[in-house]
């Protein structure tokens, strides 16, 4: 699951390129600090300034993501990695990103369970099947709607299947359609 282009195999180079996918023009700054068995992490934006920062005085998105990242790239095939949200604080293009690097990391087989409300990663994880990246027989998705029925706090699942063009067979009522929903009201006539 290599990042394309890039010559040198290692965890730190390959977690640095897929983190500049999903935030472009950062670097990751690593200082090990063998008396006292730690390692400081900072970042850059060496386009933008020479100065580094810590952690906590970057993006959110970026310190949460980064654990995700070394997660699918440090994993065997035949691992179990479970995510949550990995989409959490994370730009619409950077969340594409991350579904593409979930559906390499599948395509390497790790099994990869994802709980997510981004349309942008399941997006980027159909990309990855439409580019054949990913069989689409590898993906599996399922979508939790509640029942309709009063005093029934039941849910049903509903499992919409992937196609080689990345294309759903179904498209459940409430499964990532807020986009088209929001759409349509903004094509009605105004009423102002």
């Amino acid at each position: 699951m290599a990042f394309p282009g890039v010559k040198s195999q290692t965890l730190n180079l390959q977690v640095e390129a897929w983190l500049n996918q999903i935030s472009p023009g950062i670097r990751l700054n690593l200082t090990d600090n063998h008396r006292m068995d730690l390692i400081n992490l900072q970042y850059s934006f060496p386009k933008q300034r020479k100065a580094q920062y810590r952690a906590t005085n970057v993006g959110f998105g970026i310190t949460f993501v980064l654990p995700v990242i070394v997660a699918l790239l440090s994993s065997s095939p035949g691992a179990l990695v479970l995510l949550e949200n990995p989409e959490a604080h994370l730009h619409p293009q950077g969340q594409a990103k991350m579904g593409e690097l979930i559906a390499r990391a599948a395509s390497c087989g790790i099994q990869v369970v994802v709980e997510t409300h981004s349309d942008h990663v399941l997006n980027g994880i159909r990309i990855a099947v439409h580019a054949g990246l990913l069989k689409p027989e590898e993906v599996n998705l399922h979508f939790f709607q509640r029942s309709n029925k009063p005093d029934d706090m039941g849910s049903e699942i509903i499992s919409p299947k992937v196609n080689r063009d990345g294309r759903l067979d179904q498209w459940p009522d409430g499964f990532f359609d807020e986009w088209d929903k929001s759409l349509e009201r903004l094509l009605e006539p105004s009423s102002v």
